[in-house]
């Protein structure tokens, strides 16, 4: 099975915010997230994948999901880069 770590944003017009997430979904995640399904924090914005990054290892993927949620600068690295492809 395919695991997926992902880093979402608001769509523009929101407040800026982003999320880091693991589903082995991303459209069924994604689609939860922008119908008030998701996350607590998630709730009441629309969002837009920014980055994602696929494991064969759940174990793999949950860990770099809580590596990229404590590492604040390799956040906004990836934003600027998502920012700089628009």
């Amino acid at each position: 099975m395919v695991h997926y770590v992902y880093l979402i944003k608001t769509l523009k017009g929101y407040l800026d915010k982003s999320y880091v997430g693991y589903t082995n979904d991303l459209k069924k995640r994604l689609n939860k997230h922008n119908s008030n399904k998701g996350a607590k924090s998630t709730k009441g914005y629309k969002w837009e994948i920014v980055y994602k990054k696929r494991f064969f290892s759940k174990k793999k993927a949950l860990s770099f999901e809580y590596t990229l949620k404590k590492d604040r600068n390799e956040r906004l690295k990836l934003l600027n880069d998502f920012k700089k492809k628009i």
